[in-house]
């Protein structure tokens, strides 16, 4: 049996190396650190080549103010005697990674267009090019979402069942679609863009409102997946073709009276049915290639939501992966993403949407430089993928200071916050905490066997590319330094420094 021994600890090899454009920060408040963006300066990461045999890389962000700072060493021929040590094997091997990214929402599109020329091509190249975080996923509300300035859908003409009405919208064509373009052309990995839909029109619902305790007529049904198949029908039309679509986003909230934003409800069994009869056969003879995501909600609907889906063999034929949200995480166990897994072991779990500011006790809604808050993303992101979730979207690509535009007054948080009086951004450390995963495995990279995952406040997680490097993610929540060891073989050893409250990327080079 082949291993891969890593082990990560204090060590004098470690040279400090000049970043490509380091961050410009600015606090707000002890810990709570911004960097700033604007016509003249933003910070980069460039692509990194190739790491030699005999040498790794170290990228480290930290709660003292670190921002992809990037150390190089080599391997040394014994570890340290002391300090946390992980064991990778690579013969063990679980999913393979698809990919990170954000929303293309609304709000996003007029946050970024409102900025200047030169300072809106900074933030997109932040997420999307070789010298940014190289997003290759973005999600895409089909019309309105609650961060819309207004409630619409692409056809609001009561009883038009032939979608005489059926168009797209400015906010399509000043705001998603060149974004998404954009983003296409500065990208040098495939940009994946994932569909989904927050409700139908009011017309078909039994509530005849955006919001609310609501569901789509019966009669309606196959009104409603001809109205999806016309919007991939019209992206494309414009150039722009799909990777997935959902079968809608949070089914669950149009069964609570109390939701106040964008939303249609559905049961397990009813959804069984409309996609069995309706969207499944649709999708399939028209885009036969844009891939199926169920649930898109959150965890705790695993596995039983599924479950119900599943037990009809011509509906889980249709079913290409799940999608999941993280806002309950941290009350519903990461045990519901195995068993999950475990039920339905071909079809790949997806994070599709995550923020902060979220719930009725958070009052601040964005919180400039929030260290905990990167680290509420980072620890999510780790769990996900020590559990079989194979990539994590992000909600909006960018809000403003108040956390909006929102019509419903749903205002959160973001990983990068635009200044427009200023004609500057802000990327926050949950930019960087995705920035740690996104930047670092591409597409098809696998996770592979790491013992223990976690030890004394350190979290890992480790990864083979398809080129072969071995990839460690950690993260320190711990409020002390840390030594940890990264052992390469018997004889060739990792030694690296761990601050308190940090996060690290290690790439070691080509392992056969």
């Amino acid at each position: 049996m082949k291993l891969l021994y890593i082990t990560l600890s204090i060590s004098l090899v470690c040279i400090p190396v000049t970043a490509d454009r380091p961050c410009a920060p600015r606090e707000f408040g002890s810990g709570n650190i911004v960097c700033v963006c604007n016509m003249t300066y933003c910070d980069t990461i460039a692509k990194l080549s190739a790491v030699p045999a005999d040498q790794f890389v170290q990228y480290s962000t930290s709660q003292s103010g670190l921002r992809f700072h990037k150390t190089v060493g080599s391997l040394v021929d014994s570890p340290h005697s002391t300090g946390i040590r992980f064991t990778v094997n690579l013969t063990a091997t679980y999913q393979r990674i698809l990919g990170f990214g954000g929303a293309f929402t609304d709000a996003a599109g007029i946050n970024i267009d409102s900025l200047a020329l030169q300072v809106k091509q900074n933030l997109m190249r932040s997420y999307f090019s070789v010298d940014g975080i190289e997003f290759n996923f973005g999600r895409v509300p089909v019309a309105g979402s609650d961060f819309s300035t207004h409630t619409y859908t692409y056809d609001d003409v009561p009883g038009d069942a032939n979608f005489t009405h059926y168009n797209l919208t400015l906010e399509d064509f000043f705001y998603k679609i060149p974004l998404i373009k954009e983003a296409q052309q500065l990208s040098d990995r495939r940009l994946h863009l994932v569909a989904g839909a927050w409700t139908a029109p009011p017309w078909m619902k039994t509530n005849d409102d955006y919001s609310g305790f609501g569901f789509l007529k019966d009669e309606y049904y196959q009104t409603w997946a001809d109205y999806l198949v016309k919007f991939l029908d019209e992206y494309k039309k414009q150039g722009i073709e799909f990777w997935g679509i959902s079968t809608g986003n949070e089914p669950i909230n149009g069964i609570l009276p109390v939701n106040r934003f964008n939303s249609m409800g559905w049961t397990p069994h009813s959804q069984r049915h409309w996609i069995k009869h309706h969207f499944g056969p649709a999708l399939k003879k028209y885009h036969c290639s844009v891939k199926l995501l169920a649930l898109d909600d959150q965890r705790f609907m695993l596995p039983w939501w599924i479950n119900i889906l599943m037990s009809d063999k011509q509906v889980a034929e249709y079913i290409d992966g799940i999608a999941v949200h993280w806002y309950w995480d941290t009350l519903f166990p990461p045990s519901l993403l195995d068993r999950t897994h475990n039920n339905f072991p071909d079809k790949f779990i997806l994070a599709t949407e995550a923020s902060v500011g979220d719930k009725p006790w958070e009052f601040e809604k964005v919180k400039l430089g929030s260290w905990s808050r990167g680290e509420s993303y980072m620890e999510d992101i780790l769990e996900d993928l020590n559990h079989w979730v194979t990539g994590w979207i992000d909600w909006n690509l960018a809000l403003n200071p108040q956390g909006g535009p929102n019509w419903a007054r749903n205002f959160v948080d973001a990983a990068i916050i635009v200044n427009t009086s200023a004609n500057e951004f802000y990327k926050q450390p949950m930019f960087y905490a995705l920035g740690h995963f996104a930047k670092f495995l591409p597409e098809g990279s696998v996770r592979i066997g790491l013992q223990p995952q976690e030890e004394k406040g350190v979290l890992a997680v480790a990864f083979q590319t398809p080129d072969n490097a071995v990839i460690i993610i950690l993260y320190s929540r711990s409020d002390y330094d840390r030594r940890v060891t990264v052992t390469v073989s018997d004889t060739r050893h990792i030694n690296l420094d761990i601050p308190k409250r940090s996060f690290h990327t290690v790439i070691t080079g080509k392992v056969n």
